[in-house]
């Protein structure tokens, strides 16, 4: 059964490198598709598991779609948060999303990051792009699986995560 809703949010910081950006100083479009699975793979990280763990396991989490909505644009050396949660989750599939944002000396940035913020709090910082990504359980073979069936360990630690925001 398919669960949607939202988790707590979890947050990784970067600062916008030079190659990233333009000439203008401007954020690549398709940078924030990098910076999507930088917020997935730490917050995997965070969660006490990693991405190669899972592909130890013998799964793979390719992504099925995407969604992107551009509010603002990052440039060079800004401090950014990438902040992302499970979005809808089931033994097939994990849905992610994503709140990038941009934050200043007034925002303690390390700080950020050491934290989970519940569902329902304001995140710090201009909201600059918003996303969302759909991913299916597949095996090495490309076959799709069910991770409660394949990996009970990694389906309750997600399923603990996604249920923390609800409460």
């Amino acid at each position: 059964m398919e669960q949607n809703g939202a988790g707590n949010w979890y947050a990784a910081n970067l600062r916008v490198r030079y190659q990233e950006s333009d000439q203008m100083g401007v954020v690549y479009h398709a940078n924030y598709l990098n910076w999507f699975e930088i917020g997935r793979t730490e917050m995997i990280r965070q969660m006490g598991y990693t991405y190669r763990k899972m592909e130890e396991q013998g799964l793979l989490l390719p992504v099925t779609g995407l969604d992107v909505k551009y509010h603002k644009p990052a440039r060079y050396d800004d401090e950014i948060v990438i902040f992302t949660r499970i979005a809808a989750f089931s033994g097939l599939r994990l849905n992610y999303e994503y709140d990038v944002r941009r934050v200043t000396a007034d925002n303690d940035v390390n700080s950020i990051g050491q934290r989970v913020w519940s569902s329902d709090e304001s995140r710090p910082g201009e909201r600059l792009v918003t996303g969302s990504t759909q991913h299916v359980w597949v095996n090495g073979d490309w076959k799709v699986v069910r991770l409660d069936k394949v990996a009970s360990e990694l389906y309750s630690a997600l399923e603990k995560v996604w249920l923390s925001g609800k409460e």
